[in-house]
C-alpha cells in the first residue's frame, strides 16, 4: 500500500510492483525490487524522488540494466528505470538531441540514417544514452566524450541544469554525472556529415568484430573489469590460465576472458565469488589490480 501514492502522478502501467530484477538486467540475475517506475518526464522523476524521500525509501536509477549486477536478495525501495518512455530523438543538420532512455543501438541507426559519422563505435553498445554518458562508454577507439555537446541533468537537490561537454569531466568510465550523482535527462550530440555507405561499412565491420570476439550468446554485463593502465584485463586473465574458470553457474568466458558470463541460473554470489577469485589470482601473478567495471545494486 505504501506505493499507492505513486499512482497520483504516474499511470499504472508505469509502476511495476514486486519485479524480479533478473528480468530487467542483461546479466539475468537479481532478486526482487518492491517497485520499478518508468518515468516519462523530468518532473515525474523529481516526483518519484520526492515520494521516496518523504517515505524514507531508497531509490536507484538505471537504464537498460546492461552494466549492473543485482544482489540475490534484490534491492530496497524504488528503482527508477529511464528507458523507452524517455527515448525521444530529434535531428537538426549535424546535431542530434536525444532523451536519456534511448538505446544506443537505436540512436546509432538514426544517426546512420542521417548520414552522420562519428557514432559508429556505439552501434553495438547495449546500454542507453544516459548510462553511456554516466560512464563515458566507449569502444573501438571512440568514446561518448567525442560527440557530446551538452548534457541536461537533474541534480540531487532537484534542479535541472545543462552542462557543456567541456565541463562534463569525462574520463575513463567516469564523468561528472557519476561523481556528482546526477541523473541524465537528455543530451545534444554533434557529428559530421559523411557518406552513408562508408558509415554503414564501418558499422558493419565493428559489428562483425563484436560478434566474433565477444560472448553475445550468454547473459553478461559486458566487460567485467576496467582496463588497467598499460594492460588489457582479458589478456591478463587469459595469461593467468583462467579462461573458462567456473564458480557455480558463473564462468570466465571462453570466447573473451574479459567477460564473466551467466551459463544459466547463476547467482550474484557466484558471480562476485568468481570476480574476487580472478582479481586475487591476477594480482598474485602480475601485481596488477583489476577494478570491477560492473556496478552492484543491493548488497555486495
Amino acid at each position: 500500500m505504501k506505493f499507492e501514492a505513486l499512482y497520483s502522478f504516474l499511470n499504472r502501467e508505469q509502476v511495476l510492483l514486486d519485479q524480479p530484477m533478473s528480468l530487467h538486467t542483461s546479466f539475468k540475475i537479481g532478486g526482487t525490487a518492491p517497485a520499478i517506475v518508468t518515468p516519462k518526464t523530468a518532473d515525474e522523476i523529481k516526483q518519484v524522488i520526492q515520494f521516496c524521500e518523504a517515505s524514507e525509501l531508497p531509490y536507484h536509477v538505471m537504464g537498460n540494466g546492461s552494466n549492473i549486477l543485482v544482489d540475490d536478495d534484490g534491492v530496497e525501495g524504488v528503482v527508477i528505470k529511464i528507458s523507452d518512455t524517455m527515448s525521444g530523438v530529434t535531428v537538426s543538420e549535424n546535431q542530434v538531441i536525444a532523451e536519456a532512455g534511448v538505446l544506443l543501438s537505436k540512436l546509432s541507426k538514426r544517426v546512420l540514417r542521417e548520414s552522420l559519422q562519428g557514432f559508429e563505435f556505439a552501434s553495438g553498445i547495449p546500454g542507453t544514452l544516459g548510462g553511456a554518458i554516466f560512464m563515458n562508454a566507449g569502444a573501438y577507439g571512440g568514446e561518448m566524450k567525442d560527440v557530446v555537446k551538452w548534457v541536461e541533468v537533474l541534480t540531487p537537490d532537484g534542479m535541472v541544469k545543462t552542462i557543456s561537454g567541456e565541463d562534463m569531466a569525462f574520463g575513463y568510465r567516469t564523468s561528472v554525472v557519476r561523481e556528482e550523482n546526477y541523473i541524465v535527462l537528455r543530451a545534444a550530440l554533434v557529428f559530421t556529415k559523411g557518406d552513408y555507405q562508408e558509415i554503414l561499412s564501418i558499422t558493419n565491420d565493428l559489428t562483425e568484430k563484436r560478434v566474433t570476439k565477444q560472448p553475445l550468446d550468454l547473459p553478461s554485463a559486458g566487460s567485467t573489469f576496467k582496463r588497467p593502465e598499460g594492460y588489457y584485463a582479458g589478456k591478463l586473465i587469459e595469461d593467468a590460465g583462467l579462461r573458462g574458470l567456473k564458480y557455480g553457474n558463473a564462468m570466465v568466458s571462453e570466447k573473451h576472458c574479459g567477460f564473466v558470463v551467466n551459463t544459466g541460473g547463476a547467482t550474484c554470489r557466484e558471480v562476485m565469488t568468481l570476480i574476487t577469485t580472478v582479481q586475487k589470482i591476477v594480482h598474485d601473478r602480475f601485481d596488477v589490480t583489476l577494478e570491477r567495471e560492473v556496478r552492484i545494486f543491493g548488497k555486495e
